[in-house]
């Protein structure tokens, strides 16, 4: 591949959510009910697996718990699901995009700082306080950032997806098989620098 076309290609790979954001299709029933369920009942529409997280003790490293089809069935095909974002003092949810609902957070403890950089490159950024909510559009980058020493936030994010999808720039880039001279020329960098940070990733060879 020739050098000048090597910027597009790690850029098409990284960028790919931005531009093929989808929407849940409508559906023509009250609710989707699994093959495996034979007896509807209120059960099925309730969800508890996040009883032990919310209250829970507090986690060491940055901690997201999703909540979409794939661990409340019954959100299939209701174009909603959730997340909760445990941040521990100076830890940040990397750099990533949801490539099929939007996302609006709402900051139960603690403050916390978001950024948001829509397809012109024009970067936003707020410090949010409890209560607060901010929204991230579907398929746009975006990140969050806990820069207080000392306090824990957390937060929950609702998504107008019920399998919202996460592409972490971080771990799309350094985390794959994209070529290290690919990655070495986007960055104007050399090869042994990227190895140095796929090591850090454990990333495949």
């Amino acid at each position: 591949m020739a050098p000048k076309n090597a910027f597009s290609y790690v850029l098409a790979i990284v960028l790919a959510s931005l531009y093929m954001a989808s929407a849940d299709p409508d559906i023509l029933v009250d609710y989707i009910v699994p093959p495996n369920v034979t007896n509807v009942t209120a059960d099925y529409f309730t969800y508890t697996g996040l009883r032990g997280v919310i209250g829970g003790a507090p986690p060491t490293n940055f901690t997201l718990t999703v909540v979409t089809m794939i661990e409340f069935p019954a959100l299939n095909g209701q174009s909603v699901s959730y997340a909760f974002l445990q941040f521990p003092p100076l830890s940040v949810n990397a750099p990533h995009s949801h490539p099929r609902g939007s996302e609006i957070l709402l900051l139960l403890s603690g403050t916390l700082d978001v950024f948001l950089v829509d397809t012109n490159l024009k970067f936003f950024t707020k410090t949010l306080e409890k209560g607060d909510m901010f929204l991230f559009p579907k398929g746009l980058l975006h990140y969050q950032y806990n820069s207080n020493a000392k306090n824990q936030a957390n937060a929950l994010s609702a998504f107008g997806s019920a399998n919202f999808g996460r592409v972490s720039v971080p771990e799309a880039l350094f985390n794959t098989s994209v070529p290290d001279i690919i990655l070495a020329k986007s960055f104007n960098t050399d090869v042994a620098t990227i190895q140095k940070i796929k090591n850090g990733f454990g990333a495949k060879a």
